[in-house]
């Protein structure tokens, strides 16, 4: 199977949605309990929500596609209070299909989104190993920390990575 990466539309919504269900209960159950990720995952991730999300300015939102399936998604929009500063917000890519290159297609794609950043910063959970794993591998330095701001996960930590752009 070959997965290509390419824009979001709005018709993809709702297989967008399903792939961040499953994947978010792949990754977060042991982190957070499965029910906390189902009610997360219905606010967050409903059509509505990534409606808004592909109709924000300054942003990015794609899939990996292979004309039958989606395999992944990826979500980047420059910072509102950091000026040349992208922010990576999501980058999923279903279990079955992970450690194939579909997260790095979807990553390179975003990383030229951005012509005037010089930076893209991400949030990571620092017990998601895959994910810290995933990100030290493609560029990204820790440079702080912070805490979940979102209702069901307040409070919960989180790492700050930074990768240089191009821009």
């Amino acid at each position: 199977m070959v997965f290509f990466v390419r824009t979001a539309s709005e018709r993809d919504l709702a297989k967008v949605s399903e792939l961040l269900s499953e994947t978010w209960h792949a990754t977060y159950d042991a982190l957070y309990g499965a029910d906390k990720v189902s009610e997360i995952t219905a606010r967050w991730h409903s059509v509505p929500a990534l409606k808004a999300r592909l109709e924000r300015k300054d942003s990015e939102f794609v899939v990996a596609d292979d004309g039958k399936a989606f395999a992944g998604m990826g979500y980047a929009g420059m910072a509102k209070d950091r000026p040349k500063t992208a922010i990576l917000h999501q980058l999923y890519v279903l279990p079955r299909y992970q450690r194939q290159g579909i997260g790095r297609d979807m990553f390179a794609e975003l990383e030229t989104c951005f012509p005037d950043a010089n930076a893209m910063l991400v949030e990571v959970d620092p017990r998601s190993d895959a994910a810290v794993a995933f990100y030290a591998a493609h560029g990204f330095v820790k440079v702080g920390e912070t805490k979940h701001t979102a209702d069901d996960v307040s409070g919960v930590p989180l790492h700050v990575y930074e990768k240089p752009l191009g821009g």
